[in-house]
């Protein structure tokens, strides 16, 4: 068999295979919550999140219990419902996925119901969740990540980036996915509905911006969605096609196929080694007879050189982070939105699934569409420009809020069609369609009013009452 016959079928055993089923309209929801330490200016105690997350557990029947080389779980799963509690590379970052489920009402009651114990736990030990894409006190957090494989080989690797030039410019943070915490939304998708879902959602990433930016960074905080930026402009982005968005219009799932070969993998596992090495798109990789790479010696404390064969059934590790993104599991992952303020966090959940029942009309109006695009730039420059603090001068506001309006108008019917009363959760973003004011907006403004970062985090930590309601 030749290598692209192996890597032709490799792909569609992982890739594809998944979506020659019956499409559901089941949707998947993680949520990626900053611990902040209640103190102004102090960094989370490590200590403090254990004694938390025992409490947690000792109220839910959790169980599956997955612990670091310290002892400590970082990782746990409700048996009845599939929804798993856990920590995102660092202790400084709580996440909540829940399984998969059709009714997304049903499993926002959850989300209220975890939540309430977390801050409440958190609370007792003078630390708090709150819902921001960036930890409030990312700069005071110590950058640990978690103790096991993954994650040490993961900053690793992320820390490498030194060693690759400065084309691209990269930043100076390769720990940030220890601070950015994420809102991801999976949809069930199929053979016949991927390629659109994934084109029309590429051409509204401009729009999201405005509506769901909530990461301020940058020297004078410019940019409202820095996770754009610290995820393109690290070692992730050394090949652009492995994050961000599609620089091309897919025509068929054989261009997807064409596009994941050309996604980079920098990291598989052997035994319980984890080993990293010279991120290469996936075609080159499996052609490589050895290829070196580096894992960590638990006994010396120190990363080794080894030598690795490379596998086809390395696709198992093929891990892109596209803003759209094809999973293993026959879903389209949303993954460009920040964490939201916790009592609007199932806004972008249903935003989502409600546009994937009309992605048609979707894709209509934006490909009709003249507020944003007509003036010279495509989807990735238009995402780049909506994600800053200064509006460009071409955009009429006026009629960019219609058109907000307009999309929302469109998810909202799509909730209708699927029958489950989540239209609730999509008003929020009515208000921000409105004042075309995102929570990141909001932050920077009430900041220059003088109000403290903390204030801002405890609001945003909500689930009722506040700024928001």
């Amino acid at each position: 068999m030749s290598d692209n016959q192996q890597i032709s079928e490799t792909l569609d055993t992982r890739f594809f295979a998944p979506l020659r089923r019956k499409r559901t309209r089941r949707v998947g929801v993680e949520l990626e919550f900053p611990v902040w330490n209640r103190t102004p200016g102090t960094a989370t105690d490590f200590v403090a999140v254990h004694k938390a997350t025992d409490e947690f557990l000792s109220r839910f029947s959790f169980t599956d219990l997955v612990r670091d080389d310290e002892g400590a779980i970082y990782r746990a799963r409700n048996p009845d419902s599939g929804d798993e509690l856990s920590f995102d590379c660092s202790y400084n970052t709580l996440e909540i996925s829940f399984a998969p489920d059709e009714n997304l009402m049903g499993i926002h009651c959850r989300f209220i119901t975890y939540y309430a114990v977390l801050q409440d736990a958190f609370g007792r030990h003078g630390h708090a969740l709150t819902g921001m894409g960036i930890n409030p006190h990312w700069r005071e957090n110590r950058p640990d990540p978690i103790g096991n494989g993954r994650y040490r080989m993961l900053l690793h690797h992320l820390k490498s980036y030194s060693k690759y030039g400065a084309s691209p410019q990269f930043h100076d943070h390769p720990d940030f996915g220890l601070f950015s915490c994420a809102s991801q939304t999976q949809v069930d998708a199929d053979e016949v509905t991927v390629v659109p879902l994934i084109n029309a959602f590429n051409l509204l990433e401009p729009f999201k911006a405005v509506l769901f930016s909530n990461s301020p960074f940058g020297a004078q905080n410019e940019t409202l969605c820095g996770r754009d930026n610290l995820w393109s402009k690290s070692l992730h982005g050394l090949n652009p096609h492995n994050c961000g968005m599609y620089g091309v219009t897919l025509r068929s799932l054989a261009d997807i196929a064409g596009y994941l070969e050309s996604t980079s993998i920098y990291c598989v596992e052997r035994g319980e080694r984890y080993i990293n090495f010279a991120p290469m798109p996936f075609r080159d990789y499996v052609t490589q007879k050895t290829i070196v790479g580096e894992y960590w010696d638990g006994e010396t404390k120190v990363h080794r050189r080894c030598l690795l064969s490379p596998s086809p059934a390395d696709v198992a590790w093929l891990r892109p982070f596209k803003f759209e993104d094809l999973t293993q599991r026959g879903t389209v992952e949303f993954r460009s939105v920040c964490e939201q303020p916790v009592r609007e966090a199932f806004a972008s959940a249903v935003f989502h699934a409600g546009l994937a029942e009309y992605v048609d009309n979707l894709a209509d109006l934006l490909t009709h569409d003249t507020i944003l695009y007509g003036h010279g730039y495509g989807a990735t420059e238009l995402r780049s420009l909506t994600i800053r603090r200064e509006w460009p001068t071409f955009i009429d506001l006026k009629a960019l809020s219609v058109q907000l309006h307009r999309i929302l108008d469109l998810a909202e019917q799509g909730l209708a069609k699927r029958g489950f009363d989540e239209e609730t959760l999509l008003m929020p973003l009515r208000r921000r369609a409105d004042t075309l004011v995102s929570p990141a907006r909001e932050q920077m403004e009430r900041q220059e009013r003088g109000e403290t970062i903390e204030s801002i985090a405890d609001d945003y930590g909500r689930l009722e009452g506040g700024r928001h309601a």
